[in-house]
């Protein structure tokens, strides 16, 4: 079954796969599937035809993929351009929603970067460049 252009995967149960739409997690899913009046725990490759239009239906109303990706974007986007905190923060690529940055946010902000940590050596090199001069 195929719905905004992603494939849905055959073995998983139609609650689950729907989950695999960027914009429907797995409580929207189940609101799918109520409303399409759908049974959830069947496999995407036994579905009928029927329960298939059923479900592209319900999702008709729903924003998904490519507009929900361009709707994120334009807000981010947004918040850059008026110079709000979010935006700044968004900009430098760290944490926007108040968490603690000094031991966590590793994901957000990349492989650590050892800054002003010299060798003896290097050091020492420097030290007497400046005592010669």
């Amino acid at each position: 079954m195929r719905v905004s252009g992603v494939t849905l995967p055959d073995e998983k149960r139609v609650d689950i796969a729907l989950a695999y739409l960027y914009g429907i997690g797995r409580n929207n899913a189940k609101d799918v599937i109520r409303i399409a009046k759908v049974d959830g725990a069947i496999r995407v490759k036994n579905l009928s035809e029927d329960d298939q239009k059923a479900i592209a239906k319900v999702l008709e109303s729903y924003k998904l993929e490519g507009d929900l990706r361009a709707d994120v974007t334009a807000s981010i986007k947004r918040l850059k351009e008026i110079g709000s905190y979010r935006g700044m923060r968004h900009s430098k690529s760290l944490p926007s929603r108040g968490q603690r940055t000094r031991s966590n946010a590793r994901t957000k902000r990349g492989k650590r970067v050892t800054i002003g940590a010299i060798k003896k050596e290097v050091a020492a090199k420097i030290e007497a460049a400046k005592t010669t001069k």
